[in-house]
């Protein structure tokens, strides 16, 4: 893409998606991502009520009356946006891709981060990890991260969730939260395993991103159809019933699969219809945890 033109559209997403983070998610997000660490802050007096394990023996010897440890919560967090960039990204129809709805998304979370102060990285994946950008914080940093969501061509077509996951675990040593923003489509068996392990490690989160026109057939008789992540092409004669209703069971029956896997292995997700306002879909979210705080 010529870099005028990225710019401009670089442009575009961060004045929509910055507006968004600070107006709308700022409170939510901070509720529903809070940092998990306590640090030192200061002593005060014992009052009654508090707990006696955070006597400070220290200053209540010199002072001859017990004073207490006071904690703070350790807001800086690391966020990893892990993001799929395969072939089926490509789906969609004008504005509404599954790519650029999810270069929206991960720029809106981008902002809310480093609002809270925290650190933001990407893993991009396709059936292998495609590129890593460790963990920074910054406009600059955010900006980059757009601009790559915006123009990144990737070398695979074909998708690994799996794989990333292995990767996002021993590439981020520390505790951080991950979303995992993608349309799932991958027939790994696997994947409720390694969903399981990567969150007991790190705190994992799935944005589920599909299309409308991926949950049913329309009965338009014959179709040349595309396999995004294969490049092959198929005949599918959409006026049977028969092929109509056997698309739809699949598609219900994947669903059914990962809402599952997501389920078992306890982690939060949300299913994003590219042709509704992913805000309402983030909030939810976002008001799912914080009242789990």
């Amino acid at each position: 893409m010529e870099h005028t033109e990225l710019l401009k559209k670089v442009r575009k997403i961060e004045i929509k998606t910055r507006g968004l983070s600070r107006n709308i998610f700022a409170g939510e997000y901070h509720s529903a991502f809070k940092g998990r660490g306590m640090t030192f802050s200061e002593v005060r007096e014992y009052q009654f009520g508090d707990d006696i394990r955070n006597i400070d023996w220290n200053v209540t010897a010199r002072y001859n009356k017990p004073f207490i440890k006071v904690f703070e919560e350790e807001r800086e967090m690391t966020v990893m946006l892990v993001i799929d960039v395969s072939g089926s990204r490509n789906f969609g129809s004008f504005d509404k891709y599954k790519k650029n709805v999810i270069t929206e998304i991960a720029a809106v979370l981008a902002f809310s981060a480093i609002q809270n102060n925290d650190k933001i990285g990407v893993i991009f994946f396709s059936g292998k990890i495609e590129k890593f950008i460790p963990p920074k914080k910054g406009k600059s940093h955010i900006l980059r991260i757009i601009r790559e969501l915006i123009d990144y061509q990737p070398e695979n077509r074909d998708t690994d969730i799996k794989s990333a996951l292995e990767y996002l675990t021993n590439a981020i040593k520390k505790r951080c939260t991950a979303f995992v923003i993608s349309d799932f489509i991958d027939d790994n068996k696997e994947l409720k395993r390694a969903l399981t392990i990567a969150n007991n490690k790190h705190d994992l989160v799935g944005l589920r991103i599909y299309d409308d026109r991926e949950t049913k057939l329309p009965p338009i008789g014959m179709v040349k159809m595309k396999d995004a992540e294969t490049s092959e092409y198929i005949w599918v004669d959409t006026s049977s019933s028969k092929v109509r209703g056997f698309y739809e069971h699949w598609w219900r029956e994947i669903s059914a699969e990962l809402d599952g896997a997501f389920t078992k292995s306890g982690v939060d997700y949300v299913n994003i219809n590219t042709r509704e306002d992913y805000v309402k879909s983030l909030m939810t979210l976002f008001k799912r945890r914080g009242s789990k705080q």
